[in-house]
């Protein structure tokens, strides 16, 4: 049995951090974010701030021989008015490399989010504290993958033996972005998102900047991809462009061009991956704004509705079709100049035969089944085999 005077208790700092781009000292302790604080400053959206900070693909990368760890945090919870309440944001433990354990941290900060007037608020909270026990002995890597879905403060760190940050693992780092299903959307934890199943499939580290509700081809956004290390790169681009009615068919192209260019100024020969929008039915052609359908709250249900008319693609309103159209042109004439540019339909992550047998729950993000399945395809796709992302090596090129 250990008491308070056993426990080590170690800094929290940013190499014992992987899959975040920069990190913020708060009163408290240390704050993860996935943009850097020169994109954070460019920004005036919350939304955009608050998915960026909640730490999606973020984990503490430890080596101990430690047998029980905790590690305190200040975590914000969401709350949507009229919404039922949502479930407690999920640390998953894995230990050298296989899963470990499941966690949550109760208390916290409560932000509070009215969705028909856009007003939000902040209750500040207590500290909560997550507690693994019994680990195996001996000399062990240990990853606790943070939330996907809850911004987390990270407070202090306790153990009962020393801890240092584990050793680059030596694996090609994938950088990806996309909207909130690239974020995790409904994923029952971290470790589960696509994303992450696909870099655990691929052998890859992850470095995820899908954020809610945020896939815009925001310049910042594009700067922060083009100034991080990585072997490997995926943009997923539409989904958000479209429920959020933010620019026609006459600005989409050229921003998708611009996106990709200050990309390729920091990783010129990469491969680069454009990934059009799954299938969603409500907005295939539909164009938005997207809004949200309140008629089911009083069963606990809310579901989204596309806004526009078909007839607006005429004058260039943007549906999900048009975008797969204008994107799948823009990497053709591309590739003629870019060997490793690549193009994937996301219709082949999820299509229409899977729309019939997984559902979108709220007609936009999919389930944790649906997670599996599209990080399982993409896998498949994008790193076997001649895929975009397939060890030339392995081939001889």
């Amino acid at each position: 049995m250990y008491t308070t005077d056993d426990w080590i208790t170690t800094p929290l700092t940013r190499d014992l951090l992987r899959g975040a781009l920069d990190v913020e000292r708060t009163e408290r302790g240390l704050l993860p974010h996935r943009l850097p604080a020169r994109a954070r400053a460019q920004n005036n959206d919350g939304q955009l701030a608050m998915a960026e900070s909640q730490p999606s693909g973020v984990r503490l990368a430890l080596r101990t021989r430690a047998t029980v760890l905790e590690l305190d945090t200040l975590p914000t919870k969401r709350v949507y008015v009229g919404v039922p309440p949502r479930p407690d944001g999920v640390y998953d433990l894995l230990v050298d490399g296989r899963p470990a354990g499941r966690g949550t941290v109760v208390g916290g900060n409560t932000l509070t989010i009215d969705m028909t007037t856009g007003a939000a608020a902040v209750e500040p909270g207590e500290v909560g504290t997550l507690r693994f026990a019994d680990l195996p002995g001996g000399t062990k890597d240990i990853e606790i993958w943070l939330p996907h879905n809850e911004t987390t403060e990270l407070v202090a760190l306790r153990t009962d033996a020393p801890v240092e940050p584990a050793p680059d693992p030596g694996r090609r780092v994938w950088l990806h972005h996309g909207s909130s299903i690239s974020h995790g959307s409904d994923a029952a934890s971290p470790t589960t998102t696509w994303p992450a199943l696909a870099a655990s499939l691929g052998g890859v580290e992850l470095i995820n900047l899908g954020l809610g509700g945020s896939a815009l081809l925001d310049p910042f956004t594009a700067r922060a991809m083009r100034d991080t290390p990585a072997d490997l790169i995926s943009v997923k681009i539409g989904i958000n462009v479209v429920n959020a009615d933010v620019m026609r068919l006459r600005a989409f192209g050229p921003a998708v061009h611009g996106f990709l260019d200050t990309v390729r100024e920091g990783h010129p020969t990469a491969p680069l991956l454009v990934v059009s929008p799954l299938l969603c039915p409500v907005q295939e052609d539909t164009p938005g704004p997207l809004a949200p359908d309140f008629s089911g709250l009083a069963e606990g249900s809310l579901r989204f509705v596309a806004t526009g008319d078909p007839a607006e693609r005429a004058s260039g309103k943007l549906t999900l079709n048009v975008i797969r159209d204008e994107l799948s042109r823009i990497v053709s004439e591309r590739a003629a100049d870019d060997e490793n540019l690549y193009y994937l339909d996301g219709r082949e992550l999820y299509g229409q035969a899977d729309a019939a047998d997984l559902p979108l729950p709220d007609d936009i993000h999919p389930d944790a089944a649906t997670h599996r399945l599209i990080g399982e395809r993409f896998a498949k796709l994008a790193f076997a085999d001649r895929g975009a992302f397939a060890d030339r090596g392995a081939f001889g090129d």
